[in-house]
């Protein structure tokens, strides 16, 4: 037989890794959390830059052909 070390795993009572992987789901929630609130940011920030816009900045970006009009 080979002369096999202990994990870290096996050397840790299980009240112990039940915290870790507690703590683990609260990091990857906070993390999820803070990305959706990044993403709203991005958004109102967005949104309020179009409300900005001048007519003419408006016009430019418009895809119509507004030679066609004249």
């Amino acid at each position: 037989m080979k002369d096999e070390k202990p994990s870290l795993k096996d050397q840790m009572d299980e009240s112990m890794l039940s915290k870790l992987r507690d703590k683990k789901k609260q990091w990857k929630q906070q993390e999820a959390e803070a990305e959706e609130k990044k993403r709203k940011q991005r958004l109102e920030e967005k949104k309020k830059r179009e409300e900005n816009k001048s007519f003419e900045e408006l016009l430019e970006e418009s895809e119509m052909d507004w030679k066609k009009y004249k």
